[in-house]
């Protein structure tokens, strides 16, 4: 927490060499100088400490920009939701927090830092000995298909500290996250989408 601007000019005060060519005494010229000088001091320290929070992209408000330019933000998968702050940080996350992977549980992690809640449906191929009757037959191109299950809408709501004035007090859609998928998959793979589940 910042120093008041009194502190400040106390403090000042107490710096001066002692003697009468500095008097301490209040209404004198050089305790107008110090009281300037502590407003701007304070004020300083208060930006400082705003700036120790602003570092965090998970708290960043002045330094989103800053953050989104340094990430690669707004890509050619930014929409709708990305408009509001909230959904600016989701996707800085969801961008510096993707390392990469091929799993499911990467995937939905990705997909959650976004704010979605995903589950994913993997085809297995038919094999002899492994698939029961009446198993799907789910040979050939199948092998590479997965499926990403996901509500119908999803809607982001207006959020007090983490949204910003004028904002919408909800967005929605699913563009998002079936273009974050799409960027992230393996080459060799059919991301399939189904809605509703």
């Amino acid at each position: 927490m910042a120093h008041s601007v009194e502190e400040y000019a106390s403090l000042l005060k107490n710096l001066l060499p002692p003697g009468v060519a500095f008097p301490r005494e209040p209404g004198t010229n050089i305790e107008q100088v110090l009281l300037g000088c502590a407003v701007e001091l304070s004020r300083l320290e208060s930006r400082a400490d705003a700036l120790a929070i602003d570092v965090n992209p998970l708290d960043t408000n002045e330094l989103l920009t800053d953050w989104e330019r340094a990430a690669g933000l707004p890509d050619k998968c930014s929409g709708e939701i990305e408009s509001t702050v909230q959904g600016r940080r989701a996707a800085l996350i969801a961008k510096l927090t993707s390392t990469g992977g091929q799993s499911e549980a990467y995937f939905i992690e990705v997909a959650a830092a976004l704010g979605y809640t995903i589950t994913i449906t993997t085809f297995n191929p038919f094999q002899v000995g492994l698939s029961a009757v009446g198993d799907a037959l789910t040979n050939g191109a199948w092998q590479y298909a997965w499926q990403i299950n996901a509500p119908e809408t999803t809607i982001v709501s207006f959020r007090v500290g983490l949204s910003a004035v004028g904002e919408a007090l909800r967005t929605w859609g699913n563009e998002i996250l079936e273009c974050k998928i799409r960027q992230l998959a393996p080459a060799h793979t059919v991301p399939i989408f189904s809605y509703g589940a």
